[in-house]
């Protein structure tokens, strides 16, 4: 079985090779682009399996060319890791709402930066076999959605939710260990230019939580950016 290539684009030649190092040593095959315009460069010729990409690059920064990416048929499916800063809340939550998959924060952990792609790549991989978008009844850790009868489920016992509830939850079981933005929740479960604000978003995870019982614990808050159920 071929290895999967993973296009890394990093200006910084010592943490461009760390990250070489750690995937290579996961069985990844990888590039290192110095540019965003290098790696557009590079993808036109070979489209990788997942870019790992810094938010701060010389030229055209991090968040433009994921939003390029996006913003192309050809590489609209080609998962997203930005890589910030500690501290750069703002930059993380512009990047997953312009498309960015995940995130991981310097100084990482070789561990850590393994886990987050091998965690993406498989959602990908399992998106892709059974086009989950299209399954009707979704089930993760004993809690279960039918969303074609409007009915929830923990460990086999019914669950009352609002309809607001019933929309966050479908959103997280049908993309698992994916970080949502607040705003993102919002344009998703209530539609762009509904006037909630964060604070509503959090009443209303809270609630979903307490309704969940022990599984509520399955959302998980990221401080300074959204939340996401534990893949």
């Amino acid at each position: 079985m071929p290895k999967q290539r993973i296009l890394v684009v990093e200006d910084d030649p010592d943490i461009g090779e760390l990250e070489k190092c750690i995937l290579e040593g996961e069985g990844f095959e990888v590039d290192v682009c110095a540019s965003a315009e290098e790696a557009e460069a590079r993808i036109a010729r070979t489209l990788p399996a997942l870019v790992l990409l810094d938010v701060m690059l010389p030229g055209r920064d991090g968040l433009s060319f994921c939003r390029l990416l996006r913003g192309s048929p050809r590489t609209a499916g080609v998962p997203v890791v930005m890589v910030s800063a500690r501290g750069e809340n703002a930059k993380i939550v512009a990047g997953l709402e312009i498309g960015a998959d995940d995130y991981v924060t310097k100084p990482f952990s070789a561990d850590v930066l393994a886990a987050r792609i091998r965690a993406v790549l498989r959602r990908y991989a399992d998106r892709e076999a059974t086009d989950a978008s299209k399954k009707k009844v979704l089930s993760d850790g004993g809690v279960e959605l039918d969303s074609l009868r409007m009915r929830a489920s923990v460990d086999g016992e019914p669950v009352t939710l609002t309809l607001g509830e019933f929309r966050m939850l479908e959103l997280f079981l049908r993309r698992p260990g994916i970080a949502f933005t607040r705003k993102q929740i919002v344009d998703i479960v209530h539609g762009e230019d509904y006037p909630v604000t964060d604070r509503a978003v959090d009443v209303q995870i809270v609630g979903l939580r307490r309704k969940l019982g022990e599984r509520g614990a399955m959302i998980e808050t990221l401080r300074g950016v959204g939340y996401r159920w534990k893949a």
